[in-house]
């Protein structure tokens, strides 16, 4: 499968990290998602139900990153794709990368990116 939905640069202020200052003060977490889906259907006739809405996907990727209080980076990738394939079964594969701006000194961010396909889902 070749078509894509891609969402950059999404910006949101978490809860996220194992130092004291981290668990207490909001830190600012960009994602960026790559999800794989067959468009053909949304592009012959222009109807947002016959595709993946990603604006409703992002506002819930939004909640689930604001109210959550991660140690990691990694779970919080791994709690999007999730929640990304439980909005829609029209999602065949996603890819999830959360970076932390400025976690390392003279680093301008650290992250992971997480690529799953629905089959590699861990029940």
């Amino acid at each position: 499968m070749t078509d894509r939905i891609e969402i950059h640069d999404l910006m949101v202020r978490a809860i996220v990290g194992i130092n004291d200052d981290e668990r207490v003060n909001r830190q600012d977490v960009v994602i960026n998602l790559t999800i794989w889906s067959d468009l053909h259907e949304s592009g012959r006739t222009d109807d947002i139900d016959d595709t993946i809405n990603y604006r409703t996907l992002t506002k819930l990727i939004i909640a689930l990153v604001e109210e959550s209080s991660f140690y990691l980076v990694e779970k919080m990738a791994t709690e999007i794709v999730s929640l990304s394939f439980e909005f829609s079964e029209a999602i065949e594969r996603i890819r999830v990368s959360v970076e932390k701006p400025g976690a390392i000194r003279f680093a301008r961010s650290v992250g992971v990116t997480i690529d799953r396909t629905r089959d590699d889902q861990v029940a």
